[in-house]
């Protein structure tokens, strides 16, 4: 027991992307009652917040993480009871969001913080891209409650979309790879997804780049 306890804190990244991809994997079941969204919601949020404790090294400050998420954390679940309540989901998203933004700063951060790269630092680079796409669905969230109408199926109404849908489309944009059938329709959520294009290609060229070079280095 032991033995794992000590995997775990040697490796809070690997534990950050594991939970994060369980979610998106669990969100299709629970998403049908208010408890399971809650729940969801907390749980991320608090894996999220253990991983930023984790790599507490950088020059992070915590305070800020613990200011925005606490209340993030009481706005998950009064998102979840009350989902069609714009005043709440609008004060969630601006908390969450940059909550997240702050969490992939504090991880890439600690990607950068040496020229040796270790386990935990490659999961990192996984964990760090799925908080940015996190973190991208909630500006989302936002803007489409401040501009009704800013995002739409092809031949559909555009009718607010549900969370879900807009980490589909978080997650398509940000890798670049354009399979969402979830489109930005306004100009407001169009500049947003123009940027998390522009984030998804500089964190592959910066990030990636860097993580792949030094492990070469490493190996010769």
């Amino acid at each position: 027991m032991a033995r794992e306890v000590r995997r775990v804190r040697e490796h809070p990244s690997a534990v950050l992307l594991v939970c994060q991809l369980l979610a998106v994997l669990l969100y299709p079941f629970l998403s049908d009652s208010w408890e399971g969204r809650a729940v969801l919601g907390v749980v991320s949020m608090v894996v999220v917040g253990l991983a930023l404790w984790a790599v507490r090294r950088t020059p992070a400050l915590n305070l800020v993480a613990f200011s925005l998420g606490l209340p993030a954390l009481v706005f998950t679940v009064l998102d979840a009871a009350l989902p069609h309540n714009d005043a709440i989901g609008l004060t969630s998203a601006l908390l969450h969001a940059p909550f997240y933004f702050y969490v992939s700063y504090a991880m890439i951060r600690y990607l950068f913080h040496d020229d040796h790269v270790t386990h935990d630092e490659l999961f990192a680079t996984g964990a760090a891209f799925t908080v940015v796409a996190w973190g991208f669905t909630y500006v989302f969230a936002a803007v489409q409650i401040v501009w009704p109408g800013s995002f739409a199926t092809p031949g559909g109404a555009s009718d607010p979309r549900g969370w879900f849908e807009l980490l589909y489309l978080s997650f398509t944009t940000l890798t670049s790879v354009g399979l969402s059938d979830v489109a930005p329709t306004l100009a407001h959520a169009r500049s947003v997804v123009m940027l998390e294009q522009l984030a998804g290609v500089m964190y592959i060229a910066l990030v990636v780049a860097r993580l792949v070079g030094l492990t070469v280095r490493r190996d010769r």
